[in-house]
């Protein structure tokens, strides 16, 4: 990234501002769509970024923990227009999710909504398992592919993700930092150097926060959403389940599977569904506290490390460590699903989570498409007076 002397600025932070905020409202589909977006924008109509920079970009992002598309849009930005623009153009794709998620849970997560909203909140939330586990099926080819010599240690990294995100959910980052650590030393290229100390503090957290409770809790928790979470998406869902849901009890299992719901059918990063659950904790500050914590560490990641990426995109220790990391954190996607499913209350809701796996799986459906439709069905089922969770 530019420190802003050293390059010249390629375009104004009003033109960053417009550009990333209409990615911002456009960013339907989660990171692949915004990761075609960003490319249409800086690559190719702008000009901004040479393709092989890009991509470059893409392959660091997805070395860091936290949510990578949203580093990507941080760290295109301040390409762009130095480490201001990195700021608003980070914002600029941010803001609006949080705005839209914020509101809509106004809405959906009240203590007494109508019940037609209770009932598109149930509808949605029936088909999330299947959305995990469409966006987990959507990995594993790729990366498959990527461990042609290690396929048995990818297999066991896939299994304990899924597990742990099925079973030990608050946990779970322990698992993904195991993993990558266990690949760095199986690797032969591991040893007790600085990317293993970085990939290892986090270890220690959990203990000396075990009883935190308050705005702590909610602090807390979109930290480990927006700093420790390798994979992004549905790899936050079993971090905040358990806890908004049995230890802090900030909503019930309807109402968190309604807010993930809403992460999946607004534009912008899927992380944003953390403002949703610090809504659920302490309103609107507490919604936009978390929202501020999540995203955090994107912004320090790229502003301090940006102009590191190159080195980062061919650091072998970093490959190894994300060749345990990320197979661990597919499998959490499609662990995740089995708490998802587990939290269904009604019989109608397991008949569209079947009919939702069969539309996205089977006919190819998209994700925000099912969803609507999935509310519908459950404010129709709302309003002619069914059974609601």
């Amino acid at each position: 990234m530019s420190d802003g002397g050293s390059e010249p600025r390629l375009a104004s932070l009003r033109t960053v501002a417009r550009e990333f905020v209409r990615i911002g409202l456009t960013g339907f589909g989660g990171p692949p769509a915004h990761i075609a977006l960003l490319r249409r924008v800086v690559v190719r109509e702008r000009e901004w970024l040479a393709p092989s920079e890009f991509e470059d970009a893409i392959a660091a992002c997805n070395l860091l923990p936290g949510p990578a598309s949203t580093q990507l849009a941080i760290f295109c930005a301040g390409r762009v227009a130095g480490p201001l623009g990195a700021i608003v153009g980070g914002l600029c794709f941010i803001v609006p999710a949080v705005v839209l998620i914020l509101a809509l849970s106004v809405l959906f997560l009240a203590h007494s909504p109508p019940v037609w909203v209770r009932g598109a909140g149930a509808g949605a939330g029936a088909a999330v398992a299947a959305v995990a586990v469409q966006a987990a099926f959507g990995l594993l080819g790729p990366s498959w592919k990527r461990a042609a010599t290690r396929r048995a240690r990818w297999i066991g990294y896939v299994i304990l993700g899924a597990v742990a995100a099925a079973l030990i959910g608050p946990y779970l980052v322990l698992v993904l930092l195991a993993c990558g650590l266990a690949e760095l030393t199986l690797s032969g290229i591991g040893g007790r150097d600085r990317l293993s100390s970085i990939a290892a503090w986090p270890l220690a957290l959990p203990l000396a926060t075990a009883g935190i409770g308050g705005i702590g809790a909610v602090v807390w928790v979109a930290f480990k959403v927006g700093a420790l979470s390798y994979g992004g998406g549905f790899v936050i869902v079993p971090l905040m389940q358990h806890d908004a849901v049995h230890t802090y009890h900030w909503m019930s299992s309807s109402m968190f599977l309604g807010a993930v719901a809403l992460g999946q059918v607004t534009p912008g990063p899927v992380v944003a569904t953390v403002a949703a659950v610090g809504y659920a904790a302490h309103g609107i500050a507490g919604g936009l506290l978390a929202a501020l914590i999540a995203f955090s560490p994107s912004f320090t990641f790229v502003l301090l490390g940006g102009r590191r990426f190159g080195a980062l995109r061919t650091n072998a220790r970093a490959q190894a460590f994300l060749d345990g990391a990320g197979p661990a954190a597919i499998g959490a996607i499609l662990g995740a699903a089995i708490p998802l499913a587990g939290a269904l209350e009604e019989w109608w809701q397991f008949v569209l989570l079947g009919a939702a796996a069969v539309a996205l799986l089977i006919a190819r459906r998209g994700v925000v498409q099912t969803l609507v439709v999935a509310a519908v069905i459950g404010g129709i089922v709302g309003i002619a007076g069914g059974a609601l969770p």
